[in-house]
């Protein structure tokens, strides 16, 4: 098992920037040796600021340094594929963030280069990671609601992304829903098989031009049985809305809104306790540490990650059939796509 684990970023924005920060500084299983982005200026500023020896534009000298063992994609989604594709040929082991990309010929191409490379592919959906969802993941295996009845998830950003970046996302079901759906899998233990979407424009009118929804609603069917709901909105005014529940045979288990602390006061007035965290990197970043401690370890250990690449596009075909679903006003088996 290697001691330390030599890592190049590839993209240097805000995911990729928080990620570099955590492996500099909190996980010392792991040394980046070098930094790449396209604006050349956020390469170095990352470099400074996180002391790494490399800056550079061109993510190819991130592939072709034999120094370095992974490498973490934080570019923007639609060079996803291209990248792991490159990087499985250079063999390197591969930390995605999601999604792979909104073309499932592109995911398959992809999936099928790091199968043929032998690499580890490990896909970001940190919320896995979260200590809250990751018990109650745990109560709901070790029985303790009985059989899963219905799930609920809950999630609310604090405020919209602007109109220039929703119409390259691939829109809420593949860019914010995603998570949702996700995590939907990774609770129950079961896949969905059928999906019913409503939504509408009610936060941004730009946001309905540009052909997206800011408000949606998903009904889940699973395999097992189990039904579900997940509720998105890009605007809930009073912070990160990120709630979970699963109710079943013998009881509910369900997670609240993360505050800045516990306190709350009561008086004859009113109760009163903090607004929610912010946004997603106050509120899940013990998360991305975990997520990332888990890639480094996988390198370490040889082992498969916990989040793979099937993993990484199931939920690309939730969206695509959460979408045709509100196109077409009926369920959509996931079959479909």
């Amino acid at each position: 098992m290697a001691d330390i684990i030599n890592v190049g970023i590839i993209g240097a924005g805000r995911i990729g920037r928080l990620h570099t920060e955590h492996l500099a500084f909190r996980i010392p299983e792991a040394r980046v040796l070098a930094v790449s982005d396209i604006f050349p200026e956020a390469a170095k500023k990352c470099a400074a600021d996180f002391n790494i020896k490399q800056a550079t534009a061109d993510h190819r000298a991130i592939l072709e340094n034999p120094d370095i063992e992974a490498v973490i994609i934080c570019s923007s989604t639609d060079t996803h594929s291209q990248i792991i594709e490159e990087a499985a040929g250079a063999g390197k082991q591969i930390f995605c963030e999601k999604p792979i990309d909104h073309d499932l010929e592109r995911i398959d191409s992809a999936l099928a280069k790091v199968a043929e490379a032998g690499v580890k592919l490990q896909v970001g959906f940190n919320r896995r990671f979260d200590p809250n969802f990751r018990r109650i993941w745990e109560l709901v295996r070790e029985g303790k609601v009985g059989d899963p009845h219905i799930l609920r998830i809950t999630s609310r950003d604090p405020e919209p992304p602007p109109v220039e970046y929703v119409k390259v996302s691939g829109g809420i079901f593949l860019d914010m829903m995603i998570h949702d759906f996700d995590m939907a899998r990774y609770l129950i233990g079961s896949e969905v098989e059928e999906v019913y979407t409503v939504g509408g424009v009610m936060v941004d009118p730009e946001i309905g031009k540009a052909g997206d929804l800011d408000t949606a609603i998903v009904t889940l069917k699973f395999e097992n049985g189990v039904l579900g709901t997940i509720d998105n909105s890009r605007q809930a005014v009073f912070g990160y809305d990120q709630r979970v529940e699963v109710f079943g045979s013998k009881g509910m288990v369900n997670v609240e809104n993360n505050t800045p602390n516990r306190a709350r006061l009561s008086t004859s007035q009113a109760v009163q306790e903090d607004l929610p965290l912010f946004f997603f990197v106050q509120r899940y970043v013990d998360s991305y540490i975990a997520e990332m401690k888990e890639f480094i370890r996988c390198v370490a250990e040889d082992r498969v990650p916990s989040v793979t690449g099937i993993d990484g596009r199931i939920p690309v075909v939730m969206g695509k059939a959460a979408r045709l679903s509100f196109d077409r006003n009926r369920p959509v088996k996931l079959s479909e796509i």
